[in-house]
This record gives C-alpha cells, sequence and structure tokens, in this order.
C-alpha cells in the first residue's frame, strides 16, 4: 500500500547510497486481449484472461493498473496495423486509451515504440520474427520468457529496454544500428519523466 501525505510536502527525490539519483521505475506493455505481456527490469510476468467484451476490458484494465500505478514511466508496443490477427479491433483499440486515459488522469508519463523500431531495437532488424526478438531479449538481457505469452513478454522487455535507454539508463550495450530505433517513437517531455 503506497501512502499519500494529506498535504502537499516537498519531497526529495530518491538517491542510491552513492547519492546519485534512484534510477526511474518503468513497467513497459505489449497490450493484447488474451495475453498482454509485462515488464520491468529484470522480470517479465502476462496478464491472461478467456472473458469477452466489456468484462474482459474491465478485468485488463484493472490487471495493468496493478503493474503500472507505482511507475514513473509506462511504455508500451505500438499498434500493428498491418497484422491480420484478432477480429476485436475495436476492442484492442479500446484497451490502448484505457491504458493512455489512466496515465492521462494520473500524469503518468507514457511512450509508444512503434512494432517495427522495436524488432529493430532488439533484434537489429525491423522485420524481425517474433521468435528472433524473443532471442535477442535472451541473449542480450539473459530474461528468458517462456509458455504462453512468451513474445509478449519479450516484446514488453523489448519496449523496456528501448525506453531505459532513451531515460539514459540503458540495460545493456547495443549496437549502434540498433539504437537508431530510438528516434521512431512517440516519447513524452523528458523533464516529465525526470521530475517524478
Amino acid at each position: 500500500m503506497i501512502n499519500v501525505p494529506m498535504f502537499d510536502v516537498e519531497v526529495p527525490a530518491a538517491t542510491t547510497a552513492a547519492g546519485a539519483p534512484a534510477p526511474l521505475t518503468v513497467v513497459a506493455l505489449d497490450v493484447s486481449l488474451t495475453c498482454t505481456g509485462v515488464a520491468g527490469v529484470g522480470w517479465t510476468d502476462r496478464i491472461r484472461t478467456n472473458l469477452r467484451g466489456d468484462e474482459r476490458l474491465a478485468y485488463l484494465e484493472t490487471e495493468i493498473v496493478s503493474f503500472i500505478r507505482a511507475a514513473d514511466m509506462v511504455v508500451m508496443e505500438g499498434p500493428s496495423y498491418g497484422h491480420s490477427g484478432p477480429r476485436f479491433h475495436e476492442d484492442l483499440a479500446g484497451l490502448r486509451v484505457l491504458v493512455r486515459r489512466y496515465c492521462h488522469r494520473h500524469k503518468l508519463p507514457y511512450a509508444v515504440v512503434p512494432p517495427s523500431n522495436l524488432k529493430l531495437y532488439t533484434a537489429g532488424r525491423g522485420n524481425a520474427t517474433k521468435g528472433e526478438v524473443r532471442s535477442a531479449i535472451a541473449d542480450r538481457y539473459d530474461v528468458h520468457t517462456e509458455g504462453a505469452g512468451r513474445y509478449d513478454q519479450a516484446d514488453a522487455y523489448g519496449a523496456l529496454a528501448a525506453a531505459s535507454d532513451w531515460l539514459g539508463q540503458r540495460l545493456a550495450p547495443v549496437p549502434e544500428r540498433n539504437a537508431t530505433a530510438l528516434a521512431g517513437c512517440q516519447w513524452p517531455d523528458r523533464e516529465q519523466v525526470v521530475a517524478r
């Protein structure tokens, strides 16, 4: 449980034992109606459901919020417009908007990493396969995603790695070619993130 002060007080920024600013907490999402991937530094998780319609959206919103509410920044993989997957495009777009609106209401900065930029950043090619992204995440960050949702979790970790790099908290060295992917992402105002 987080205690919120009843009065406006100035709270000093968190620092490490060495006096340097503490790393910002970034939570990444690969938003999906059936299996949303979630990632933070050194971990991944998934949110799965068989619900449909509004019940599914309500459940997913609640579960996603449970992961992002204490974050300093949220990063999401952007939509794949050419993807012919789920028939529920309206609900998927609605879920993305629910996450964005939550972030907006709570002044929680968020970023969007287009799928081709995420693939370029993690695997070195904008058209890399899901398996190549998953392998690159395992090789570079030693984060192994397994079972149902493994690709969703790997995508979320890739978005996390890109956002961490953008914030100056690079999780591991990446080739310069991969890092060019950061320029094509939708980033929030950096000062808004750092000031949290």
